[in-house]
This record gives structure tokens, sequence and C-alpha cells, in this order.
């Protein structure tokens, strides 16, 4: 049976692909067809993406209607709803029919009786077109939960078997859409409506089942077939049951602005396609034979939801009306003013009286009275005349809010005359205070009794359109924020040539929380598919240069060079007070480390944003911090990222705000995206070429140090290697006793604890620099530290966050020492910080920078 319907069906399809038809499938259904809790319903509902499969030649239209159900004494049936006869006036050449989930109710199942006996009317409803069209009988998606009083049970032991029997009985095709469904769970959200990707499958499912052959989704940003308007693309499909489509522009401008037309969308298109190629979008419904009628504008009204909740267009929209399409545009203007940028008309119907009623001077349409008549609901012509809200009525409103129009016309149109209409409308709405402009159209050949003639500006027309439409500034460029220097070309050609690669990210809390770091390794992955990434997140909290550059070997350099090195300091290097030209030499040092460890690794340095950069870029300031960095990478050649400045000209370009969206030096998810849409664009520009089979990868040059005392040999000595003095303490694992916050690898480490201001413990080391890292807790003392025998000096250890954090603290104690043997030694010293609640030094390293 299966094997004959298919072949009847394949059958059919090539005899009317022979007459060049559109083959029309209707999909009838409840929530779970209509596409119930999937955002772009037009776009992923399972009809939807049938359609896409199915392509060119075919026009699928979703009848899902929620909640209905096949019983006709059922709480919502189906077969009395408008819908259903809708789908059957359309007299469609297939029919997919997919009811029971809901008639599993309890409420509704105790007419179970009926089941079988209404199903069979609904097939013999559609079994009596013209078109005879092919039925398919489907089993429901199994219910994976029993939500909404939905009963899984009945679905499967009681409906299931229903739905195959009247399928036999009618001799039409079963469709068992239950069981290969049955391990889709997770596409199911509710349980009950699958998601975008469980509709995906089961739209497969159905094209397999419908054509014999295997499926593909077929994936598109936008709903529906995509074909070429006037050189633009266009994306037709079905939307409530009307016919729509969106014509984009190439390039969209900020804002997305757009055009809603009604009517005749082929007319005179030279104004809209000189819109399409300045930004604009143009979109359209079917809503003809509905006369602007309150209908038609529910219509409009959900379109609009659509397109500016979904698809993202801007709020407001300008409207075209061409003919009989000035009834929906100012039905639906005067309903939404708030939502109207400007209306455009040509010869529009402002009064039905005049057209189609032909009570005037027009020669009118009686067909078209009757339609329209009917659409509103009208028992008469007097009741019809007697209308009083036609586009000429109740103008208040739209004049209150300011909407512009303009109306082109011709004097000489005997089909809509204008002083019928134009003319009546625009001199009410002028005396309202509304801004209205008639262009008379005279120059050309003008046909149908006047009706149709030349538009001589449509230019007119579309500046019209875009001086009135209102579009946010233009987001600022990040290139504008980019050094790019040398650029990365050693890794692009690692990356493409290699199968492995190394990256690795340097810096303090903001390179430590995910966000940034991750969109980074994502594009990575993305865009260099067959490398093996080893990524190195070498980030710590409260950390800068200083921190960083001694720690190379033990975070960065664990498993060998890197090919990609990005260092972020700026913000903590800020916030330090450290000297100027201790972060000089760090950060130089970050750089020759790096350089000659593998001279052909590409650095990025990355400026990150804190409300005293902020400051001082209002004030005409390069922050000091800033200057610093880019000392070290303009005399190194290396690629910054400057999202400091970036940030700040954003939130003054009125892009958004630091209170509300950006929040903290520590970025919101918000601030996170801002960071990373800047490093990919940067990534793709550095990247932007193409890698031929002979690129040479490039040795860098060391050049001479900027500062011969920069902390290019920088190591971290664990305190556990010095020999404990009197009143200094080992302890293998230290844990805090004043209870305050810590951090990692300054916690249940070997540290090297001083409490009492006795014997000074020393060590004696090679180098010109020399440091300790503590834990600089709630009880941090005053150090004592002598070089060489010389002066004793002091250091305070207890810092400003010191009262909620065990903080890991760098402090260089000197530094530019001349080359050769030293010997430092430590003491606690008697007195400390007035807000310090001990004397104790927590030493976990000492650190030098050997010559």
């Amino acid at each position: 049976m299966k094997k004959l319907l298919l072949f009847v069906f394949v059958v059919l399809m090539l005899s009317v692909s022979a007459q060049n038809k559109t083959v029309k499938i209707a999909c009838i259904g409840n929530s779970i067809t209509y596409g119930s809790g999937i955002t772009d319903k037009p776009r992923d509902a399972y009809p939807a993406q049938l359609a896409r499969m199915l392509g060119a030649g075919y026009n699928v239209r979703n009848f899902g209607f929620s909640g209905r159900t096949m019983l006709q004494n059922g709480n919502y049936p189906y077969m009395k709803e408008e819908m259903f006869f809708d789908a059957i006036k359309w007299n469609p050449d297939l029919v997919i029919i997919m009811l029971g989930t809901n008639d599993s109710k309890s409420k509704n199942w105790k007419y179970k009786s009926d089941f079988e006996a209404d199903y069979l009317t609904m097939i013999t409803a559609f079994d009596t077109l013209s078109s005879h069209p092919e039925i398919y009988a489907v089993a429901p998606v199994p219910a994976f939960s029993d939500a909404y009083g939905i009963s899984s049970k009945v679905i499967k032991d009681e409906i299931y078997p229903i739905v195959k029997k009247v399928a036999k009985t009618k001799n039409i095709h079963f469709f068992d859409l239950y069981n290969p469904m049955l391990g889709t769970g997770k596409m199911f959200p509710d349980g009950i409506h699958p998601n975008a990707e469980g509709s995906g499958e089961m739209a497969k499912l159905i094209y397999t089942e419908i054509t014999g052959k295997k499926a593909a989704l077929v994936n598109s940003k936008f709903p529906g077939l995509k074909s070429t308007w006037h050189g633009f693309q266009k994306y037709e499909f079905d939307f409530a049951h009307h016919t729509a489509h969106i014509v984009l522009p190439e390039k969209s401008l900020a804002g997305n602005p757009w055009v809603f037309r009604a009517r005749f969308p082929n007319w005179h298109y030279q104004m809209d396609s000189i819109l399409l190629s300045e930004g604009f979008a143009i979109a359209y419904i079917n809503t003809n034979n509905q006369f602007g009628s309150p209908r038609a504008v529910e219509v409009w009204n959900r379109f609009y939801n659509y397109l500016t909740k979904v698809r993202n267009f801007n709020k407001k929209v300008s409207l075209e009306g061409v003919s009989r399409g000035g009834l929906f545009i100012y039905n639906f203007a005067k309903k939404y003013p708030e939502r109207i940028n400007c209306i455009y008309a040509e010869a529009p119907v402002c009064d039905f009286k005049s057209w189609p009623g032909g009570f005037g001077k027009g020669i009118g349409s009686a067909g078209d009275w009757e339609k329209l008549k009917a659409e509103y609901g009208f028992i008469s012509d007097d009741e019809a005349k007697a209308y009083a809200n036609n586009p000429i009525d109740n103008l208040e409103k739209l004049a209150k809010a300011k909407v512009p129009v303009l109306h082109m016309i011709g004097l000489k149109d005997e089909v809509v005359p204008p002083g019928e209409n134009t003319l009546v409308l625009t001199d009410r709405y002028i005396k309202l205070g509304g801004a209205a402009t008639v262009v008379p159209c005279t120059l050309g050949k003008q046909q149908l009794r006047g009706h149709h003639f030349v538009i001589e500006t449509p230019r007119l027309g579309a500046d019209f359109i875009k001086y009135n439409t209102k579009l946010p500034k233009q987001k600022l460029n990040s290139a504008d924020y980019h050094i790019m220097r040398n650029g990365l070309e050693n890794s692009f050609i690692k990356f493409e040539q290699q199968k492995k690669a190394r990256v690795a990210f340097l810096g303090g809390s903001i390179t430590y929380n995910p966000g940034w770091r991750d969109s980074i390794c994502n594009y990575l992955e993305n865009r260099f598919p067959k490398v093996e990434f080893d990524f190195i997140a070498a980030g710590i909290p409260s950390f800068g240069s200083t921190e960083d550059v001694f720690r190379m070997e033990r975070d960065v350099f664990k498993n060998g060079p890197v090919d990609l090195l990005f260092v972020e300091a700026a913000v903590n290097d800020g916030g330090k007070g450290r000297p100027e030209k201790e972060i000089l030499r760090s950060m130089e040092g970050i750089v020759r480390k790096a350089r000659l460890k593998d001279p052909t690794t590409d650095i990025v340095f990355m400026y990150f944003v804190d409300p005293a950069k902020i400051a001082d870029y209002r004030a005409g300031k390069v922050p000091a911090i800033i200057q610093l960095h880019d000392k070290v990478a303009a005399y190194y050649n290396i690629p910054v990222i400057n999202l400091a400045k970036e940030v700040t000209d954003r939130i003054d370009a009125g892009e958004f705000t630091w209170k509300d969206d950006f929040k903290n030096l520590h970025p919101s998810p918000f601030g996170q995206g801002i960071y990373s849409h800047s490093m990919l664009n940067f990534l793709d520009d550095a990247w932007s070429g193409f890698v031929a089979d002979d690129d040479k990868i490039t040795t860098y040059q060391m050049p001479q140090k900027l500062d011969a005392a920069c902390y290019d040999n920088g190591v971290l000595i664990e305190a556990v290697n010095i020999k404990p003095g009197k009143g200094w303490t080992y302890v293998a694992n230290w844990i805090p006793e004043i209870k305050a916050n810590t951090r990692a690898n300054f916690i249940r480490v070997p540290m090297l604890v001083g409490e009492y201001p006795t014997k000074p413990i020393q060590y004696k080391f090679e180098g010109n620099a020399v440091g300790i890292a503590v834990a600089a807790g709630p009880d941090a003392g005053i150090v004592g530290f002598s070089i060489d025998g010389g002066k004793w000096q002091k250091c305070d250890l207890f810092t400003k966050y010191s009262k909620s954090y065990h903080l890991p603290w760098y402090y260089t104690l000197a530094d530019g020492l001349p080359n050769g043997k030293h010997t430092i030694k430590i003491k606690i010293a008697n007195e400390r910080n007035e807000l310090s609640v001990g004397n104790r030094c927590v030493l976990r390293y000492i650190y030098i920078n050997r010559y």
C-alpha cells in the first residue's frame, strides 16, 4: 500500500509539473503543527522547514491551530473553525492531518467513541475536493509528559491505532510519526511541543515519506523560499495563512529600517529598488480582498509584531500603498500612529464609497463592492455608506503624532478620483495640523482611465521615506581602535599549515573570568577546524604585569613556547601604584621572554577599560598606563586592541551605558560581548587574506632593550628553598587562621611564615632585581629588608584589599642592581599598619630577574 501510494503521489507530481503548476500542501494540525514555543514559527515550524526542503514548485501552508481537537464534541473542535474551511477552499493537492494530541485530554476523550467517525468526516471533506488531494493520516508525535492534561498513554494505546485504522478504511496513506520520534524527548522542552530542532526532525521524516528521497534540512537565516527580486534577495513564506515576503538590502542600515507595502508589490517598483539599494527592507503580506478591514489590520499587526520582535526590524515603519492599498495603510496607521514614520501613497483609495462603491464621480466596481461588504460584515449599501472609519475619517491621532504623508495622483483619474479621495484626506489632515504633500503626475502616458500613470520622480518618494525615517547613529567601527603593526601573519601560517598550535591568555581577573576568552577559543576552533589547539588560560585575579612576567615560565610555557599570546594588564597596572619603570620593565620583559622562547611568537596587547581610563579619555588625555604599555608595543611592533578607548567612545556615542549595560571593570555578559566583538573583528582583519603553500614563518628580530634592566629573565623561587630563621616557620600546607577570601596557589601550599620581630632570613641570588610574593591578609605586617648589607628599608605588606582578602601581592624590593651576586635579608618589623591585626609575612615566592 505504501509503495502504491508513493507511486500515485509521484505520478501526481509529474502531472502537476507537466502543467507547470505549484503543488499545494496543507498541513492540518494543532499547536505542534502551528509551532507553539518556537520563536521564529514562519521559519522553524515543521511546515516551513518542509517547504524549504521541497523547494520551488511547492506551496506548503501551515493550517495548525493551537488547542484544537479532531473530536467535534471536544472543547475546541478543529472542524468548527474558519481555518478548516479556509483549508478546504484552498483546494490543496496534498493534505497532512496530524490531530489527536488534545483529544487525549480526559475532558475530550470522554467522547472517544466519536473519534473515528469525526476523523472519517474530515477525510471525506478533503477527499471530495476537485483537486482530489493525496491525504496522509499521521499518528501524532509522542507526548513526553502529561502536561496540559494531555495523556501520553491515550495517544499511544488508543489514538494511534484508531488513526491507523481510519487510514486503512479510507484507503489513504497512514504515516507513523509516533515511533520514529520516540527518542527525541530532549527536542520537546515542555514534553509536548517540539523546538525548532524537533520540528526539523518531523519535517525530514515527512519529506522522506512523501517523496521517497533522503531528507536533509535546508537551513536559512530567513523564513521561506529564496529568490531574486530586481537584483535583491527575496524570501517568500506563509504567515497566518497569507502569502508574505520580505525583500532584503545587500546591507541594512543601522536600526534595520523597512517599508510595509500594501497591494501590488511589483507596481512601480523603482522607488523600492532605490530604498533597497540604500539599506531599507521591503515587507509585504497578501491581504487581498480584505480592503483594509479590521481583520486585515489585525493580520498586518501580527506581521508587524513578527518582523519587529523576531526579525529585529525597526519598531517604526514607513507605509506604502497603491490604489486600494490606501485602505490598508491608513487604517493601520490610524490604529497604530506611534509605529509610523511616514505614509507614501499612489492614487490611494481614501473612501470606499468612492471606490469600489462608485457613489460619487468614480466608475466603481460592483463585484469588489460586494466583496467589501461581505468582508466588513455590512448587510446593506446604506450600512456600508454610513461607516465612519474610512481613511478620510478620524485622522486626529495620526495628525497629532505628526506623521507626514505624500500622495502621488493623476489628475484625470476616473477610477479613484482625487477629489473624492486624496484631496479630501489631505485637506482634513492639514486642518488637523498634519503635514501633507500632493504631487500631481502629469507627464507620460496615462492608462486605465487615468488611474495608471507614470511616477515622474521615484527618487522624491524614496527621499521622502528616508528623510522621515529616524535611525540610530551608525555604530562605531572597532577597527578604528586596532593597531595592527606587524600583524599576526606567523600564527596565521601556523594555524593553516600545522596540525597543532598553542594559544595563551595572560592577564588578571578579566582574563580569568569566562567571556571574551571563550569567544576567541570558539572562534579559533571554528576558523581552523583541522588544528588541535592547546589553550592556556593564564589569567589570575589581581595580577598585573609584574606578577605576569615572573610567572610566565610556570604558567605560560609549562608545555613549551606558544604560537599566539594575548596580554592584558592595563587595568591592574593602573590600580596598584607601581613605579612607571617597573611597569615598563615588566611589559618589555613579557615580550622578550616570549620571543626568547620562540622568536616566531605572535603577541597582542589589550587595554581593557575602567572608570579612571574613561575619565582620562574624556579629559582629552591618553591614560598613563596605556602610554607605558604602548611604548613597549610600538617599540616591538606589537599589535594592540584598545578596548578602553573603544568602550569610552561607544558610551559617549550613546550605544550603551556603563551603569546599565557594561556595569563594571569586570564586564557584564553584555560587556564581554563588546570585548568579543572587537577582538573577533581584529582577528578577521588580521587574517583576511589567505596562506599560500610557500608562505614562510618570519623570525622576529630582537632589538636592543628599551630598558637594560627589563625583567626578561624573571623566575619564581619557592620560599621553602630559604632556610627559616628564628621567628620564621615552614608550613607545608598553609591555611589562614583569620577568615578572609583566598586565591588559588596561595592557600594549601608550602609557605614560609614570619610573625615575630626576631632573626632575619636571607637569600643569595644572582640578578638585577628581587622581590617577594606574599599572601597579604588582614594580619599582614611590615617587613624590613636589606640588600648586600646596606641600609635597612621597610615595606608595608598590608594592601587596601587586605581586610577582605589574603591577597597574592608582589613587592619588588630592589631592581636595577648591578650584575653580580647579591644577598637579601628580610625581617619582621616592630610596627605594623594601623589597619592590620597582626605582623605576619606569609611568603610564597622570592622572585628574581637573572642577568
